[in-house]
């Protein structure tokens, strides 16, 4: 049976925790502007050896402005910045390195074309007779791979080739082959898949052990609770308080990001099932077979899988960007995207960036890309539409790229709403996104399917998916291992997923 998440290697025993002797990093007073805008004062910050200290908060809270302070990016306007225990003032990226400061970025920076020890040593290649030593560079690889106890692949092997939870360890041996004493993790889990997180977990207990300082960013409330020693809250800028994981419980932390009290994770799911709006009998195409499924009116289906399981597939296939070529699809089978929009069929996308918004482009422009590319009119009024999924302000006329990863996903539904789509697919709809937008975005999908639309979800996040399905489809390898009532365990799909019975 694949692991269940508690059971995970964790990071503990968890490191000092406490700042005090092995203090690493320590931040006075920050305070930070830009043209004017005030977006950090007063913030304090300590890390100490071997301490996993959490920093969160909703977005635009400023912990992206504090991390960029800690590794050189931007200077603070007030307050001091100390590395173990001596005042630093850091004028680029590179004097931080020198530092003992590394950043793992959400959005890897690794040359895809080159080799692992290529990536780690680039820039600093070892020389010898003017040459570069590659057997040097290669050996030092392997080496700090052994440390981390990664032998999956070697110093030679092509990044491009790697997975995304492999590349992120080339991002950690990078961060190791410069010593670095404190190194910063942002959002380190969102694009990797629920069984990869384990790597995750693993590689952070390493560097506990090695007493490197850990400053972890993310929105996955789970994983601060198991990683963290010590978590720090920002709300608007502003340190709202410093605390021992174990003195903090997951809603009062959430009080303490939103200032106020979300009651429950998820609202009240489905009463009842209206008509079938679209239904499957033993599709299939190269990566899917018999896969029956029924989508209903007012209901949410939750879609459960390991990575590789055709989740994404399913939705691809059901909106005609990867059709089905065998079995029966009622009304009828897409065979081209402009099809499956035809039929009032929408897909949001698992990467919004690359696949579900033009970046450069305005939320208005955005709003209605589906419907000037099939050249239908779509729903007046986005004004209203904006309004409707909560976007922060409704801005129409400001570029997508510039607003937070919570407001890009609303605008990612208003651009399906103006269609008024009879069913809607959603592939990872909060991931990378703070805990206030999650419970908007999870709230709207509910209002959509109490307004008669029939909502397909796929989610890596297990709590996620149980809390807002009204039933749950397991797959694995292309097909339909179980469906499952509301409200299952984790353990229940987690045997599905990996090919044992449910209890």
């Amino acid at each position: 049976m694949s692991p269940k998440f508690a059971d995970w290697p964790q990071a503990h025993p968890r490191g000092g925790g406490s700042g005090e002797v092995g203090g690493v990093l320590s931040m006075r007073g920050i305070g930070k502007s830009f043209l004017g805008v005030r977006v950090l004062s007063g913030v304090d910050l300590d890390v100490a050896a071997g301490e996993v200290h959490a920093v969160v908060g909703e977005n635009g809270a400023g912990k992206s402005t504090l991390m960029k302070i800690i590794c050189g990016v931007h200077a603070p306007d007030e307050g001091t910045v100390e590395i173990d225990g001596h005042p630093v003032s850091f004028g680029h990226p590179l004097e931080a390195q020198r530092s003992g400061i590394a950043i793992i970025y959400q959005e890897f920076n690794l040359l895809p074309e080159r080799t692992v020890a290529e990536n780690v040593f680039l820039g600093r290649e070892p020389v010898r007779r003017g040459l570069v030593d590659r057997a040097a560079m290669e050996q030092a690889t392997a080496r700090l791979l052994d440390e981390l106890g990664e032998h999956s692949f070697g110093p030679r092997d092509a990044v491009k080739r790697l997975s995304v939870a492999q590349q992120q360890v080339v991002e950690i041996v990078k961060a190791l082959s410069v010593n670095a004493r404190l190194v910063v993790m942002d959002e380190p889990s969102a694009a990797l898949a629920e069984h990869e997180v384990e790597l995750l977990y693993r590689l952070i207990g390493r560097l506990r052990e090695r007493g490197v300082a850990v400053v972890y960013i993310s929105h996955r409330l789970r994983e601060v609770f198991d990683l963290a020693d010590r978590v720090t809250v920002l709300k608007d800028g502003k340190l709202v308080t410093t605390l021992p994981i174990g003195e903090v419980s997951s809603d009062e932390l959430i009080r303490l990001m939103v200032g106020r009290d979300l009651g429950t994770y998820f609202p009240a799911r489905s009463t009842g099932a209206g008509e079938v709006r679209l239904s499957l009998r033993g599709a299939g195409n190269r990566k899917l077979r018999d896969i029956d499924l029924e989508l209903r009116a007012g209901q949410i289906v939750g879609i459960a899988g390991l990575q590789g399981s055709g989740r994404s597939e399913l939705a691809k296939a059901i909106f005609g960007a990867e059709p089905f070529t065998t079995g029966e699809m009622t009304p009828s089978r897409p065979r081209s995207v402009r099809e499956g929009v035809a039929m009032g069929i929408g897909l949001v996308t698992e990467d919004r960036k690359a696949e579900g918004l033009a970046l450069r482009q305005s939320v208005r422009d955005n709003a209605l890309l589906v419907a000037r590319a099939v050249g239908a009119k779509g729903r007046d009024g986005v004004g209203g539409l904006l309004e409707r999924v909560r976007l922060s302000p409704p801005r129409q006329e400001q570029e997508v790229r510039y607003l937070s990863g919570g407001n890009q996903q609303k605008v990612v539904l208003a651009k399906w709403m103006t269609m008024a789509p009879r069913v809607l697919l959603f592939d990872e709809p909060t991931r990378g996104v703070d805990v206030g937008a999650k419970a908007a975005i999870h709230d709207l999908m509910r209002e959509l399917a109490n307004d008669g639309m029939a909502i397909m979800m796929i989610s890596s996040e297990l709590p996620e998916l149980i809390g807002m399905s009204d039933r749950v489809v397991v797959l694995r390898d292309g097909r339909i291992a179980g469906t499952l009532p509301a409200g299952p365990s984790e353990e229940a799909v987690m045997r599905l997923a990996a090919g044992e019975v449910a209890e």
